[in-house]
């Protein structure tokens, strides 16, 4: 990567990358010099076995080994150089930070960036909170690069920590007057606004309604090679998709994750169906998300049983044709069948919450009728306690019931 930046030029103010393979984790910093030069300045360090890291839209290596010989750390000769050179540093080279130096610390990075990361953190590592005045203030020391989990974790442990929106914790979406009465933990953008001359911010989450595509990328060394690198691949919103199992050796995406158009809906798309799912969930969210984790999670235990099967049986072949065609057949037939239980569940949603009602349901799920055939009364959601007072304290004078004798 290094050498192509050298050769061609990196026209970037900046990106972090995760590079893996079956036996180690790095994590690298590349920043474009600009008008200053072609190239880039970077820096790039392994992971240690055993711990977790992240990063998010912002540089997250701070100070690291000028003299590495375990070769873990690796860096550009002149990153320290450079950054002399631009007046972003001025110390002793062995207090030279990375972050610091080549990106600016402001509100915006911290908690739009660093605060998914330590959302990340804080779901799998005790005492995070020791982190939160650099979280808010900048202030103490800067969150480390990587941390040792409390436990080990599994592929459903980071597929779920996709759809984080800080639950739990001193940023979580659900419970200020911004998510309304449905509990929705989704802000619109734009992500700053201002009242009375002061600037305020939606929180940035892990999980976005923006989101295009994510993954959770597994990879074994104890597989053929045609098996060790696995992405559980889900395009739209992480909180509401169904990650797909698609192995390395997969040659062609499935129908239903291939081209599209943003602007025109396609019931065969994976894309479209999962939008619109999620986009009636952000409307009523309390409401719907029980249904659809219901089928979500019916659909993504389904698929890690098939992909445990599988891991099982197809090394038992020995032509490696045929293992490949498995694995493409794997990718097709999940991407079909989620496509078109998540069009049903789509429908199932609409149908149920159809005019701000919830029509009842049995204990299958199946609409319930009365004896004669038509649909029981149903159920009037309403709003919660919190919504009306702020109905209240806006217009209570105006909508205040009162007594009247005539």
């Amino acid at each position: 990567m290094t050498d192509l930046v050298k050769e061609h030029g990196y026209a970037s103010s900046g990106e972090s990358f995760s590079i893996a393979d079956p036996d180690e984790a790095w994590v690298m910093e590349l920043i474009g010099k600009g008008k200053a030069g072609k190239d880039a300045v970077w820096v790039a360090r392994r992971v240690p076995d055993g711990y977790i890291s992240g990063h998010a839209n912002h540089p997250r290596i701070h100070k690291f080994p000028l003299k590495d010989k375990s070769g873990e750390t690796l860096y550009s000769p002149d990153v320290i150089k450079f950054a002399r050179s631009q007046g972003y540093f001025n110390g002793k080279d062995e207090d030279f930070d990375f972050s610091k130096a080549y990106s600016v610390t402001d509100f915006g990075a911290l908690r739009g960036c660093d605060a998914r990361v330590w959302a990340y953190f804080n779901k799998f590592k005790s005492g995070m909170d020791e982190y939160l005045p650099w979280i808010d203030r900048a202030e103490g020391e800067p969150m480390p690069l990587w941390v040792k989990p409390d436990s080990l974790l599994t592929v459903t442990d980071m597929q779920w920590m996709m759809r984080d929106h800080f639950e739990g914790t001193p940023y979580d979406m659900t419970g200020d007057i911004g998510a309304g009465p449905y509990k929705v933990p989704y802000r619109w953008r734009p992500m700053t606004f201002t009242v009375d001359s002061l600037e305020y911010t939606h929180e940035r989450a892990i999980a976005t309604q923006q989101t295009g595509f994510s993954f959770v990328a597994q990879m074994r060394s104890d597989l053929p090679p045609y098996l060790r690198g696995l992405l559980w691949f889900g395009t739209d919103d992480a909180n509401t998709n169904v990650y797909l199992p698609v192995f390395c050796s997969v040659k062609r995406a499935p129908a239903q994750l291939a081209q599209g158009d943003v602007n025109t809906i396609d019931w065969n798309s994976n894309f479209w169906v999962n939008n619109y799912v999620a986009n009636q969930a952000y409307n009523r969210y309390s409401q719907m998300i029980p249904d659809i984790r219901r089928v979500q999670g019916q659909l993504e235990r389904d698929i890690a049983e098939d992909v445990r099967v599988a891991l099982e049986q197809i090394p038992e072949f020995t032509d490696p044709a045929i293992c490949e065609q498995l694995t493409q057949d794997l990718a097709d037939i999940w991407a079909e069948r989620a496509t078109a239980e998540y069009k049903k569940l789509g429908d199932y949603l609409f149908v149920k919450f159809m005019d701000g009602n919830i029509k009842k349901t049995d204990e299958n799920h199946n609409f319930m009728k009365s004896e004669y055939g038509l649909p029981v009364y149903p159920n009037f959601g309403g709003y919660d306690e919190r919504y009306f007072r702020s109905i209240v304290d806006d217009a209570g004078p105006r909508l205040r019931v009162n007594t009247i004798k005539y």
